[in-house]
């Protein structure tokens, strides 16, 4: 199925960015900001558990799991839900899951349960991962759309940072671990009120839905579309089975391609991330120590802002996303392999959150630039929920080599591997890009 070419679907594909697509790449900037705070909180809190709870790091290994296991769930559900019922409607609920299950985890007081409520916040991370994908991608032109994605996701690694800078200050003044949680589920409920008026739902949706109220008419004259150009086939929604499209119309083997890309990265970034802090705290640093180091990797990862989506806009992420896996795969092993003077390794933690958190980033913005709108929210979801197969073994594999007595630095060598695996298969997407149907491929092959 082609995408229709008809004058709305050329107005949206060529809008201007004036301040209604600035307001939602805001929105969706603050909605990556939750999730990442809140996928950097488990991390921050497993230092202070350890000695709360008078049990060993490889235990929270369970935690760290259920937290991707709820992620993939989610994912393999958002993606399909954003694509036939709405970006909004999935934002608002995923906001309000991972909201309440963050305060709930304030009150965990096993592993079991600290481990079920992470389940539950997985999915509502995965809904917001795909639906600020697929309504950013809905409020930019073509020739823009990796660019704003990218912008949109730092808002991940700008959380973690920012939350991670807030909780190191908060354990030193004495504060205790539930406070992590605490934050992290009162912000997206204060979000959600906002959201709630402000965030407009995806312009196609609206264009689809054909009647429309005074409010939802105006927005579309705000991107050039007038009333009586709408009819039910002038824009490019899910008609079918949005997961069937990713293997139909020549999308097939760049889906696999990007799947395991995803596996290979979300494994290197999350055995590097979930860990960093308890392996830092067992070489010798504070909790809160421990926790301000390794925000300089999200620190990296905004950084990688500046040119990234620009990069992958202009040249393609074969180019750009292949090097920048290599380069992390390489800080990675410096950090694991050489015992640096106490500035000398924050600097290297921060170029490796540049290279490994700034590729993911990157990844998702190629994941939303080649699939066509109609499968944009399906795309990114299956290729999130498969990354998470990799992000559930990376805690597993971190805990187990601790488990077995390798160096705690060292357990970060395998996830050097799988970096370059990720920069391969990169490379490989070039091949497949000029064989796609969809218009923004473009973008891949430029």
């Amino acid at each position: 199925m082609q995408a229709p070419s008809s004058a709305v679907e050329h107005a949206l594909e060529n809008q201007r960015i004036g301040s209604l697509q600035i307001a939602v790449v805001a929105i969706c900037f603050l909605i990556q900001m939750c999730d990442g705070y809140d996928i950097g909180a488990i991390g921050w809190s497993v230092p202070s558990l350890t000695h709360a709870w008078h049990l060993p790091p490889p235990v929270f290994a369970l935690a760290f799991a259920m937290s991707n296991v709820g992620i993939l769930i989610g994912a393999l559900i958002a993606g399909p839900v954003a694509d036939r019922l709405g970006r909004k409607p999935l934002l608002m609920a995923s906001m309000v899951v991972f909201g309440f299950a963050s305060l709930a985890t304030a009150a965990s007081g096993s592993i079991g349960v600290l481990a079920t409520l992470r389940f539950f916040t997985g999915i509502g991370i995965a809904g917001a991962f795909a639906g600020t994908v697929a309504l950013t991608g809905d409020y930019t032109p073509q020739r823009l759309r990796a660019t704003m994605i990218v912008v949109t996701f730092t808002g991940a690694p700008a959380g973690s940072f920012v939350g991670g800078q807030i909780v190191a200050l908060l354990l030193h003044q004495g504060f205790h671990w539930p406070i992590i949680f605490i934050i992290g589920g009162a912000f997206p409920l204060v979000l959600l009120v906002f959201m709630a008026i402000l965030m407009p739902e995806s312009p196609r949706f609206l264009a689809h839905k054909g009647q429309l109220t005074p409010r939802q008419a105006a927005l579309l004259q705000r991107l050039d579309i007038d009333s009586a150009q709408l009819h039910p086939d002038a824009v490019d929604v899910a008609r079918g089975n949005p997961i069937a499209m990713l293997f139909s119309e020549g999308y097939a083997l760049s889906t696999i391609l990007l799947w395991i890309i995803f596996f290979c990265s979300l494994l290197n970034l999350y055995l590097f991330g979930f860990w960093l802090p308890e392996v830092l705290h067992l070489i010798g640093m504070t909790p809160a120590g421990a926790v301000f180091a390794s925000t300089l990797r999200d620190l990296g990862a905004i950084f990688a802002v500046v040119y990234l989506g620009v990069a992958i806009d202009r040249f393609g992420p074969q180019r750009a996303l292949a090097v920048h896996y290599l380069a992390g795969a390489g800080f990675i092993a410096v950090i694991a392999l050489v015992a640096m003077p106490y500035a000398i390794l924050l600097a290297v933690i921060f170029f490796a959150g540049m290279t490994t958190v700034g590729s993911q980033t990157g990844a998702n913005a190629t994941c939303g630039a080649l699939y066509p709108a109609r499968m944009r929210g399906s795309g990114i979801g299956w290729a999130l929920g498969v990354g998470r197969l990799g992000g559930i073994a990376a805690p597993l594999l971190g805990g187990w080599l601790l488990r077995i007595g390798v160096a705690p630095t060292h357990i970060f060598l395998s996830a050097c591997l799988f970096a370059i695996i990720a920069a391969i298969a990169t490379a490989l997407l070039k091949a497949r890009a000029g064989r796609l149907p969809h218009l923004a491929i473009t973008e891949l092959t430029s």
